[in-house]
């Protein structure tokens, strides 16, 4: 992938650099929240409408777990495709207002129901609590389906970065029968080896917005033990197969400490025989689909995961979904 950055996504690591700030590692963590939460608002785009928004709290393994349903402008009221979304921020950053903008455009782009939610954080709730209220929402989805006027055969996962390493554990625990089934999964830029040694990490590893350092704080927050790092629910790439789990549409941006582990599993997922829309943004820098106020491809990037989406209910992949 090339090292020349889009000029939309060097605009917006200039406008980082112009607001100072710690990197997150040189902190606390209530520190690196509070910093998160003041700069997302000036890198989303404007939160478009959609039909209705529904904040709720369900059962959760270790007490209630709040969610954000949207139902996009055109989704049917009864037996709705859905998504359950799960927000990047290294398992450490990140709620429901952080990725709200790509929840919304999911919703109407996809004619679709959205839920989104407000999982457990580490270093408070360590791995794997966020993945088991993760978990409990697919199941709250499947069980409520009716309630939430979805189908229950068109429930797929999406997550970028942290989501979507989530997402993609997930689809293997469907896949064994520990999660319902999914029509789909929706990985951007995602985390797949915790390990954290594939050669992106020195390619792009300071310079380019998240930093080595910085993902290997988030991930020494997120695992109990040095030990997780190889169980395939931190780490989905060594997962030992990876066949059978739900079609994928997979974003990767060329410019990104993930983007040699996230080319690796969508081969591995290709070598099994799960269908595979691999996209990727040469010049874009992690996290860009959440900077739709600076970097237009980021609603282009949703746009063509719904369209995948699409595609996997067909049973076919989209025109030249192999890759770029």
């Amino acid at each position: 992938m090339t090292t020349t950055l889009d000029p939309d996504a060097l605009r917006v690591l200039e406008i980082g650099r112009a607001a100072g700030g710690a990197p997150f590692e040189t902190g606390s963590v209530a520190a690196a929240r509070a910093a998160y939460n003041a700069s997302f608002p000036t890198l989303q785009g404007e939160h478009e409408p959609v039909a209705a928004t529904l904040e709720k709290r369900i059962d959760g393994p270790n007490g209630p777990i709040a969610i954000r349903i949207h139902r996009g402008i055109g989704a049917l009221p009864n037996g709705a495709p859905a998504l359950l979304y799960l927000h990047g921020g290294g398992w450490v950053i990140g709620n429901l207002d952080s990725h709200d903008e790509i929840c919304r455009w999911l919703a109407n782009l996809g004619n679709a129901v959205i839920v989104c939610p407000d999982y457990r954080l580490a270093p408070e709730h360590k791995f794997p609590a966020g993945l088991e209220d993760c978990l409990s929402t697919l199941r709250f989805m499947a069980e409520n389906a009716a309630d939430l006027g979805i189908d229950k055969a068109r429930i797929g996962v999406a997550g970028d970065s942290a989501g979507g390493n989530l997402a993609a554990v997930l689809a293997l625990l469907a896949r064994d029968g520990l999660a319902p089934p999914l029509a789909a999964q929706i990985l951007i830029y995602p985390n797949t080896d915790a390990r954290q040694t594939s050669d992106s990490y020195r390619r792009f590893g300071d310079g380019f917005g998240l930093t080595a350092t910085t993902m290997a704080w988030f991930r020494d927050h997120y695992v109990r033990t040095p030990d997780d790092s190889l169980d395939w629910r931190v780490s989905p790439l060594l997962a030992p197969d990876l066949a059978g789990v739900a079609p994928a549409f997979v974003a990767l941006a060329g410019c990104d400490i993930l983007a040699d582990e996230g080319a690796a599993y969508a081969a591995r997922l290709q070598a099994a025989g799960v269908p595979v829309t691999l996209r990727q943004w040469p010049g874009q820098i992690h996290g860009f689909v959440s900077m739709g106020r600076h970097i237009p491809a980021a609603r282009q990037a949703v746009a063509e995961a719904v369209a995948a989406w699409r595609q996997f209910e067909k049973g076919s992949l989209p025109p030249d979904g192999q890759a770029d």
